[in-house]
């Protein structure tokens, strides 16, 4: 078996379970599985990708972009995301600037946001043609 034919498990690693089952299943809607015996959260995405949520203490997150979805339109995602409070990021940096909380890289658009613990995470819109 390929690894490019197999199946994605993405690891985050919160510091409250509660609170970052509130967040990825009642902010934004994620389909909850289930824990693992870790007393991981588990939950189910696109093509069989499974995203864990694994306990660990503070301080273990990374500060660059964990996880991105792929979304048909990127304004209407956030719109429909802070309708449940999600928070998003706005920059303006060199070579990254944000307007409506949109970057427009050469022809993709994508927004940030964090969860809780601090994991950076984005939505994305493919190159238009």
């Amino acid at each position: 078996m390929s690894l490019a034919m197999s199946a994605v498990a993405t690891m985050l690693p919160v510091t409250d379970i509660d609170r970052a089952k509130e967040f990825y299943s009642d902010r934004l809607g994620l389909p909850f599985q289930g824990t693992n015996a870790e007393g991981s959260l588990m939950y189910e995405l696109s093509g069989g990708t499974v995203l864990m949520l694994l306990p660990r203490e503070g301080g273990s997150q990374n500060p660059s972009t964990a996880l991105t979805w792929e979304v048909p339109d990127v304004a209407a995602e956030i719109t429909e995301l802070e309708g449940r409070g999600v928070v998003f990021e706005d920059y303006d940096l060199p070579g990254l600037q944000t307007e409506g909380h949109i970057a427009d890289l050469a022809g993709e658009r994508a927004a940030w946001f964090v969860d809780p613990d601090g994991n950076v995470l984005c939505i994305h819109e493919a190159h238009r043609t």
